[in-house]
C-alpha cells in the first residue's frame, strides 16, 4: 500500500492529536466522515498506525531526569546480543534501547527521579546486565526539542 497526500494528512493530524474524533479529523483533512473512517481503518490494518497511546508528563510522573547510557559489550556473538537485549527489555526505567553502529554497541534512554535514583537503577539493573564490558552515562541537562511525530 502506498500513501497518498490524504493518507499523509490523516497520519500527520493523528500524530499531533490521537484522540481527535473522526468528525474533527474528517474536517481537518477535507473528507467525508465515512471516507475518513475507512481510510483510518485501512491505515491501521496496513500497520501504518501501530497503536494509540497517551503521552505522559515525565515531571508530573516523578521521573524528570533523562540519562543516555552507552554500552559496549564484551563480544558480538548472537547469544551475547540476545542475552543483553532480553535482560534490558525487563528494566522498567529504560524507555528505549538501540543497537548502534559506532563506538558503543547500544544506547539506552533511561528515566529517573534524580541522580540518586539513577544510582539505584544502575546498581539494581544496569550493572547486572550480561556481557557488558563498558558503560558510560550522560545526563540530559535540558530537553531542547522532543517529538514522537514521524515526518510524513
Amino acid at each position: 500500500m502506498s500513501l497518498d497526500p490524504t493518507d499523509r494528512r490523516i497520519l500527520s493530524a493523528l500524530q499531533k492529536q490521537g484522540r481527535m474524533s473522526n468528525s474533527d479529523l474528517s474536517e481537518k483533512v477535507h473528507l467525508s466522515p465515512s471516507a475518513c473512517h475507512r481510510r483510518v481503518q485501512r491505515l491501521e490494518q496496513a500497520g501504518y498506525i501501530r497503536d494509540y497511546v497517551a503521552l505522559l508528563d515525565a515531571r508530573k510522573m516523578g521521573v524528570p531526569t533523562t540519562v543516555f547510557v552507552e554500552i559496549t559489550l564484551q563480544g558480538q556473538a548472537d547469544e551475547v546480543l540476545e542475552a543483553f537485549e532480553k535482560a534490558v527489555a525487563r528494566i522498567p526505567d529504560v524507555l528505549e534501547c538501540h543497537l548502534m553502529a559506532g563506538t558503543a554497541d547500544y544506547i539506552l534512554k533511561v528515566v529517573a527521579e534524580d541522580t540518586e535514583d539513577f544510582a539505584r537503577i544502575h546498581r539494581q539493573y544496569l550493572a547486572r546486565l550480561p556481557g557488558v564490558a563498558q558503560m558510560q552515562s550522560s545526563f540530559a541537562l535540558r530537553t531542547v526539542f522532543k517529538t514522537t511525530a514521524l515526518p510524513v
